[in-house]
């Protein structure tokens, strides 16, 4: 036994367990990893290897079941920032797209619009789905309302949702989900919807990035 596990995997959730059970000082997990960051700890396999393995999980595994979420920050000046996003489980199906197509980023930016309530300076990615036919058209009969910018290639130090994607992911490694529908509730309920209510965390993104709104 292991501080009371069966087994060595000292994941983020079970060392904060731990410093509270031994010092009696509550960390959250993120601030747990910022403390092991800071002291050069870093993630380590268990000494011993498993014996036996579940072929249901690697299988599940090896189809990339997850869930599909997109999205994007919105900064107004004198308002706070927003977070839109969307959530597609993947689950491997014929036929069934993994990822959003180009008719789900227009429905994301009309979203976006009518929330901000007014135009909008759209600056975006390398992914390629950005990069389409259909896309390139939208934003070319729509300059009314929204004008967009493109990042340069392999720089993603320079977008804040990336910043955003990084705060969702963080603690999703830690999550021993039982099924595909455990880790999108996890995702939407515990992650996304979080940052919506915590729009400090998206003006931390935009810093971080370096990019600015004008005044």
């Amino acid at each position: 036994m292991y501080h009371g596990w069966a087994d060595q995997r000292w994941t983020l959730a079970r060392v904060k367990k731990l410093i509270g059970r031994l010092f009696r000082i509550s960390y959250t997990v993120e601030g747990t990893w910022r403390l092991l960051k800071r002291h050069s700890w870093s993630w380590h396999q268990p000494a011993r290897r498993a014996i036996e393995r579940n072929d249901d999980a690697v299988e599940l595994r090896k189809k990339e079941v997850w869930p599909r979420v997109a999205g994007m920050s919105c900064y107004t000046t004198g308002e706070r920032a927003r977070l839109i996003y969307a959530v597609r489980e993947y689950r491997g199906r014929k036929n069934q797209p993994k990822g959003f197509g180009s008719r789900d980023f227009r429905a994301l930016l009309v979203r976006a619009r009518i929330q901000v309530g007014g135009p909008i300076v759209l600056v975006r990615g390398n992914v390629s789905i950005h990069l389409t036919a259909d896309l390139r058209e939208f934003f070319a009969t729509n300059t009314d309302w929204l004008t967009g910018f493109q990042l340069p290639a392999y720089a993603p130090d320079l977008n804040p949702q990336e910043g955003v994607w990084s705060v969702v992911k963080r603690d999703l490694g830690n999550l021993a989900a039982a099924d595909l529908g455990q880790i999108t509730g996890t995702v939407k309920r515990r992650k996304l919807k979080m940052l919506q209510y915590r729009p400090q965390v998206l003006d931390g993104c935009l810093a971080d990035s370096g990019l600015a709104l004008d005044e």
